[in-house]
């Protein structure tokens, strides 16, 4: 958003951004082509107390942050890398977890937008439906769970518009800068 002055008086001029150019980095490299990412959204846990005497508020308690999954869909291709992924998850100890930025770009490549999905870890892959009588492209689909979520605006951002959080874990468990 521009703060713009007309004749004495602050305009406001916002840069809407369409959502169809978005890439995708699992450890701060691009790592595939997506044609869909969706569910990326926080919610807070709250509770609504109404004191006595007093009718016309009420009081909200704030809670625990709930992040929602995010839902990522490409065309199907040789590459197993997300196959490789749960299949680790499955087997390994411990649990790979990784940071995944997804950059949102206007349409002269620049990047607006980044959010990083922090200690991300699948929990959901899917193979694309078979049908002997279609000719579209098979799709393939990934969901990650993760535990802490950083937005980054256009202006803040350097380079891709990545974070890489090279910090780690906190010795409670929680990822720091």
């Amino acid at each position: 958003m521009e703060n713009n002055s007309k004749n004495g008086k602050i305009t406001h001029e916002l840069n809407y951004i369409t959502s169809n150019r978005f890439y995708v980095e699992i450890e701060s490299s691009i790592t595939a082509s997506f044609s869909e990412c969706s569910g990326l959204g926080v919610e807070i846990q709250h509770e609504t107390r109404f004191e006595g005497g007093v009718n016309d508020q009420q009081r909200i308690l704030l809670g625990q942050a709930k992040f929602s999954n995010v839902t990522l869909k490409r065309g199907m291709t040789e590459d197993l890398i997300f196959w490789d992924w749960v299949s680790g998850i499955l087997s390994q100890t411990p649990k790979r977890r990784c940071n995944v930025n997804i950059l949102l770009f206007n349409q002269a490549g620049e990047t607006m937008q980044c959010w990083t999905l922090l200690g991300a870890v699948p929990v959901g892959w899917k193979a694309p439906a078979l049908q002997a009588n279609s000719n579209s492209v098979a799709i393939e689909e990934l969901v990650l769970a993760y535990e802490g979520l950083k937005i980054l605006k256009s202006s803040e951002s350097s380079g891709g518009g990545a974070i890489e959080l090279k910090a780690g874990r906190h010795s409670s468990g929680y990822f720091i800068e």
